[in-house]
């Protein structure tokens, strides 16, 4: 692959519906245009010179003088384009077949079939974002509530480019300030300036802890959180899967055991994605599938981020629950009593003292909304303002951060103890390298195609 070469991709989701885009990039990308589109109802040669950029027209594609769709084609002149090249867009009817037809006359005009995420990493390389803006475009192509589509659309804009560029430009002024003293010590004279740019890079370690803060929370707009289901069967674990799905995902009947597996959805719950767990119910069994299904709960707990733990309170408590509840005892937990609708025969006095325990109805809906707002005070702690903060969602971009501090706090650890200027400098320089990671002006070939290599097609 080169990156001079003219690609083309289908960039819409593949399957029938009302239409397909049929993206194209690089230098040949309009005389490739010219070869098979064919203007208005008369099918005129087209000539893209002769028209604006982000200008679109109507007409049809055609292969050996044989029409095979009527389309509209968008054009985007470089360096007024996604890539900064000259792109245009094929919008034909949305079949699978036609899209994947027009795609091969497009490339056997000329063009290479892209790599997965090539239009932006030749919007990355070609400078018209960095790679932090690069990531937000996939964030947003995969978020699941208002708060990770807010965060990722502010990324995409630029606040983590903006506030880490700032942060580079004043560590590398430092630098350069200091090897220029020590290369030109008659222009350039050091004195304290060490001693004194020590408070300077206090406040820089404050500003990037209290970034890299922000991942606790920006994780779980991102990523959501595991969430196991657990208790004994026939409790209501799938009829509270179903309950807060608005479906009959999971499989529900009268017979205890009748989930044997680990079954896995992702909900919206208050802008807060719960990427659930349903359990094998937790009880003795001499049954070896069931076994099997148990341990699997029992490995789910040790990794789950939250437990909703489920108890039946039209039945007696008994040990097989005194057995759950204790599973919960360090775990961050909800405690569900369920089918709080019936009559209630369970002494529930021990299970109260728990933090966490709301009387619930999957009939009636019952602690639902306590649920919800339960949900809000554990994981997302204080107000989240997205609009007017920065958010790191990005594990590899908080990884940067913490060594770009831990590298700040040895230049103020060498300044304190009187270590030499240029020993200062190394250090001030590895923070400004590993800054420099998340926009990407620091990181090699391939572990930029890693990162680009994990994009959909034709994006």
């Amino acid at each position: 692959m080169n990156d001079s070469d003219t690609i083309a991709a289908i960039s819409t989701s593949l399957g029938n519906g009302g239409i397909h885009i049929i993206r194209i990039s690089g230098s040949d990308s309009f005389d490739i245009i010219k070869k098979v589109f064919r203007k208005g109802k008369l099918c005129r040669e087209f000539d893209a010179d002769l028209y604006d950029s982000h200008t679109i027209h109507y007409g049809y594609i055609y292969h050996e003088n044989k029409c095979i769709d009527e389309v509209m084609v968008s054009i985007f002149k470089a360096p007024d384009s996604y890539t900064r090249e000259d792109t245009a867009e094929i919008n034909c009817h949305g079949g699978s077949y036609v899209a994947k037809r027009i795609l091969k006359i497009v490339t056997d005009s000329g063009a290479r079939l892209s790599a997965p995420g090539e239009f932006t990493k030749r919007s990355f390389i070609n400078g018209r974002i960095d790679l932090s803006q690069a990531e937000a475009v996939m964030d947003i192509i995969r978020s699941q509530n208002e708060y990770s589509l807010m965060a990722s659309v502010n990324h995409l804009k630029g606040d983590i480019k903006e506030k880490i560029t700032n942060i580079r430009d004043a560590i590398l002024y430092h630098i350069a300030y200091i090897e220029a003293a020590l290369d030109d010590p008659e222009h350039y004279q050091l004195g304290n300036y060490v001693t004194d740019i020590k408070d300077k890079i206090n406040d820089t370690i404050n500003e990037l802890t209290l970034l890299n803060k922000s991942y606790d929370n920006g994780r779980i707009i991102n990523e959501g959180i595991t969430t196991a289901i657990i208790g004994k069967p026939n409790v209501g674990k799938s009829s509270f899967l179903n309950f807060i799905m608005k479906d009959d995902r999971a499989i529900v009947t009268d017979i205890p055991g009748t989930t044997r597996d680990i079954i896995e959805y992702s909900i919206n719950i208050n802008n807060i994605t719960l990427n659930l767990i349903d359990t094998a119910g937790i009880h003795d069994t001499d049954d070896h599938i069931e076994k099997i299904g148990i341990e699997k709960t029992l490995d789910v707990i040790k990794k789950a981020q939250l437990i909703i733990c489920m108890f039946d309170i039209s039945r007696e408590f008994d040990k097989e629950d005194e057995y759950i509840l204790s599973l919960i005892n360090d775990c961050n937990s909800i405690i569900l009593l369920n089918k709080s609708d019936s009559d209630k025969r369970m002494d529930t006095e021990n299970i109260k003292t728990h933090q966490r325990c709301i009387e619930f109805s999957t009939v009636s809906g019952e602690g639902y909304d306590e649920f919800a707002n339960m949900l809000e005070d554990m994981f997302l702690k204080g107000n989240i303002n997205i609009e007017n903060e920065t958010y790191i969602t990005n594990i590899r971009h908080t990884e940067s951060i913490d060594n770009s501090i831990k590298s700040l706090k040895l230049v103020v650890e060498n300044i304190e103890s009187g270590m030499p200027e240029d020993l200062i400098s190394i250090d001030m320089l590895d923070a400004y390298n590993y800054l420099g990671e998340i926009t990407g002006d620091t990181m090699s070939d391939d572990l930029i195609d890693k990162i680009f290599c994990e994009f959909c097609m034709g994006k």
